[in-house]
C-alpha cells in the first residue's frame, strides 16, 4: 500500500508563484508515474501534469502549459509541481496522485493524497 502526502497549502496573488510537493511512503517510488490534478468546487477533477517513472517524460494538460512544471527526485521519493504566473482560475484542491500506468485520466492512478488548497486572488 502507499501513501502519499501532500504540501504546500497556498494563497497567492495573480501572477505569482508557488511550489507543491508530495511525499510518497510505502512502496518504491520509481516504480510509480505520477500525476498532479486538481478540483475547483463544481467541477470534474482536472488532469494537470504527469512525469514517468524516471523523470524522463512529461506532459501536461493545455491550460498549464508553459506555466507550470512537473518533477520528481526519487532519492527523496517526492513529485513537485512548481507553478508560475497564476491566474484565479487555478484556484483549487490540487492532488498528486500514483500509478503503474501512463494517462491522463483519474481512473489512471492506484493511489491519491489528501489533496491541499491553492488560492489565487486576483
Amino acid at each position: 500500500q502507499v501513501q502519499l502526502v501532500e504540501s504546500g497549502v497556498g494563497l497567492v496573488q495573480a501572477g505569482g508563484s508557488l511550489s507543491l510537493s508530495c511525499v510518497v511512503f510505502g512502496r518504491t517510488f520509481s516504480n510509480y508515474n505520477m500525476g498532479w490534478f486538481r478540483q475547483a468546487p463544481g467541477k470534474e477533477r482536472e488532469f494537470v501534469a504527469v512525469v514517468s517513472f524516471s523523470g524522463g517524460s512529461t506532459y501536461y494538460g493545455d491550460s498549464v502549459k508553459g506555466r507550470f512544471t512537473i518533477s520528481r527526485d526519487n532519492a527523496k521519493n517526492t513529485v513537485y509541481l512548481q507553478m508560475n504566473s497564476l491566474k484565479p482560475e487555478d484556484t483549487a484542491v490540487y492532488y498528486c496522485a500514483a500509478g503503474r500506468r501512463w494517462g491522463v485520466t483519474a481512473t489512471t492512478y492506484d493511489a491519491w493524497g489528501q489533496g491541499t488548497q491553492v488560492t489565487v486572488s486576483s
